[in-house]
């Protein structure tokens, strides 16, 4: 048996059973470091990229401490976005499938506060959330840490880049003295080192070797005049991959480069702090359900994003931090994958990019760019559509409802369905766009548990 293998570890036979069906094969190096520590009750500080595994590694280990009968909130996972904690929320449920009767609460802003207190008043094992969200739940004493024995600080740079450091120590405070502690940060800056000498007790560090997180995708740069050329350069880019995310520096450049796509008839969207939470949400499920082409999007909004299938990341801007570029970049080419990354810089940074090589051990190379003719012609439309079902989980619809009425008598073939997602009120499912105008009559006319929806197609 490989050190790797996960069998090589103290856990339940369930919990092994369900990471064979998960298609877990073997531990990523943050995992190997990590959870034997973490398993033996250790604090531990862990440093690693995002998409590295973490999740996993604190998600196993606080399910192996957990008293599945006892209905109280045992663990607290700290997180910087909504959208961070919504996935961690999701990974854990997956993890979790193995032990019964686990309850996980996602406690974040953008959601009523009541309906979060109802969900903890009916017993929580497990809460994921955003600082200020938990902060409030404890003011208003709808959240009991009294019972609580391992608290996450996940995502620890970002969440203090975020100006959250304030909330996260009152939260520390109203936590029992006698608990385990894990703190995972893709960097490791002073503000993060100041936090964990407070909060982490005798900790066992597992970081990430940088070699073995130096993404694996094909590196390439551009030099551009001035801002006219940059985004005639970044247009030619987006012609080619079928999914791209863009990365800007500020929410300012971030909206006016997302508009000009969208001027140039491009299937783009923005993604950054200024936008309404729900706005943010609609805006992932479409770049992740691939209606959307390309999401142009700050660090900050993009932090903890997991797009599988991302074809390439363009830098528009060249980051300011050497960890920032290797966390941009790291979002393609992931398990596997081919991936590229394409990088815009001015004259004026040449000497940064150059000081970027060197820490990377790369060669600055320069980009082959599609033809200037590309820019006269249509770019290339998304390849799914979403459609939006005017009921979801309240209304007791689930995935396969919606799949076998698009699919039943005279419906659309399986594999021009692609994912739904299923939320309280409303249900987005993504189809082929050859497809679309076939199963929205399907969806229109048909019946969805004995009723009818109201079921529209989303543009833009």
């Amino acid at each position: 048996m490989s050190a790797a293998d996960f069998g090589t570890l103290p856990l339940a036979p369930a919990l092994l059973d369900n990471l064979r069906a998960l298609g877990f094969a073997s531990m990523t190096p943050i995992q190997a470091l990590s959870l034997p520590a973490i398993i033996a009750g250790h604090d531990v500080l862990g440093q690693a990229r995002t998409g590295s595994g973490k999740t996993a590694a604190f998600g196993l280990g606080l399910l192996t401490h957990l008293d599945a009968r006892r209905f109280a909130v045992q663990a607290l996972v700290l997180c910087p976005t909504r959208e961070l904690a919504d996935q961690v929320a999701s990974a854990l449920r997956d993890l979790a499938r193995a032990i019964p009767n686990i309850k996980i609460a996602t406690l974040c802003g953008g959601a009523p506060l009541l309906a979060q207190t109802s969900s903890l008043a009916g017993g929580v094992h497990i809460v994921v959330g955003t600082p200020g969200r938990v902060e409030a739940h404890l003011r208003k004493g709808s959240l009991q840490l009294n019972a609580l024995t391992m608290l996450v600080l996940d995502e620890a740079d970002r969440m203090l880049d975020m100006g959250f450091e304030e909330s996260v120590d009152n939260i520390i405070r109203q936590a029992p003295a006698e608990r385990q502690t894990l703190l995972f940060s893709a960097t490791y800056p002073d503000s993060v080192q100041h936090i964990a000498e407070r909060t982490l007790r005798q900790p066992v560090s597992a970081r990430v070797d940088e070699g073995e997180q130096r993404p694996s995708v094909e590196q390439s740069f551009v030099c551009v005049a001035d801002d006219a050329e940059r985004l005639a350069v970044l247009q030619r880019l987006l012609h080619r991959p079928a999914a791209a995310l863009v990365f800007c520096n500020t929410r300012k450049t971030t909206q006016l480069v997302a508009d000009t796509l969208r001027s140039a008839r491009f299937s783009a969207a923005a993604l950054h702090g200024d936008m309404e939470q729900r706005e943010r949400d609609l805006t992932l499920l479409r770049f992740a359900n691939q209606s959307t082409r390309v999401l142009v999007a700050t660090d900050v909004a993009a932090r903890g994003l997991d797009i599988q299938g991302l074809d390439a990341v363009v830098n528009y801007e060249l980051a300011h931090e050497v960890d920032v570029h290797v966390h941009r970049i790291g979002r393609t080419g992931r398990a596997g994958a081919e991936g590229v990354a394409i990088t815009l810089y001015g004259a004026a940074e040449q000497p940064r990019v150059a000081a970027l090589a060197e820490q990377l051990e790369i060669t600055v190379r320069a980009a082959t760019l599609p033809p200037r003719r590309l820019l006269e012609q249509r770019p290339p439309k998304a390849l799914m559509v979403t459609l939006r079902i005017d009921g979801g989980k309240k209304q007791k619809l689930r995935k396969g409802d919606v799949l076998g009425a698009l699919t039943g008598a005279e419906g659309i073939a399986g594999e021009q369905v692609g994912r739904i997602d299923v939320l309280p009120a409303a249900t987005y499912v993504a189809v082929r766009r050859e497809a679309a105008r076939a199963a929205l009559a399907k969806l229109t006319e048909g019946r969805l548990k004995g009723r009818r929806f109201r079921v529209r197609r989303l543009h833009g």
